[in-house]
């Protein structure tokens, strides 16, 4: 409750605040790495890695975001991918095709691709930046990318504490 007199002027502001943890979820990420299953580190063999798909747990991955990758220097067959993220699919948040250190990346692109820019056309905008977890530099970079081109002004941290990022020129 408002004391008489005083006034919030952050309130009053029309800045409209973004936290990107809201905007990114906080699963397990995990990886599988297509080079165990090579016959001698050089080769799939189809029979070979069809039955390691049949057998395989694949409800260890319930709920995770899974990067599917080959860290040997070998040729895999793009069908080999294919059927592990159709194994996962049942289980799985999300799949991708990457590298373990870039699944973070991959998972930020996927959830900020679904902002609209326009919704921020002329607005003035803070995004949020002290939290329960670690925010990827990328997200932050990401997000600014998209927004500086249509919002009045781009801020970072606190409504009431925040550092200028961006201002449209006039």
């Amino acid at each position: 409750m408002e004391e008489e007199g005083i006034i919030n002027r952050v309130a009053q502001s029309g800045i409209i605040s973004i936290d990107l943890e809201d905007l990114i979820p906080n699963r397990d990420a995990k990886s599988i790495d297509i080079a165990e299953q090579l016959f001698q580190g050089l080769i799939l063999k189809e029979a070979d890695f069809r039955a390691w798909i049949k057998e395989a747990d694949w409800s260890i991955y319930k709920d995770c975001d899974v990067a599917i990758h080959c860290s040997a220097d070998a040729v895999v067959p793009t069908w080999a991918y294919m059927l592990v993220a159709s194994a996962l699919q049942v289980y799985t948040s999300s799949v991708y095709f990457c590298a373990p250190a870039q699944l973070n990346a991959m998972i930020v692109e996927r959830e900020l691709s679904v902002i609209r820019a326009e919704d921020y056309l002329d607005k003035r905008v803070v995004i949020k930046g002290c939290g329960n977890r670690a925010i990827s530099n990328h997200a932050y970079v990401l997000l600014t990318s998209k927004l500086v081109p249509v919002v009045k002004s781009l801020m970072f941290g606190e409504p009431c504490s925040t550092v200028p990022v961006y201002k449209q020129r006039k």
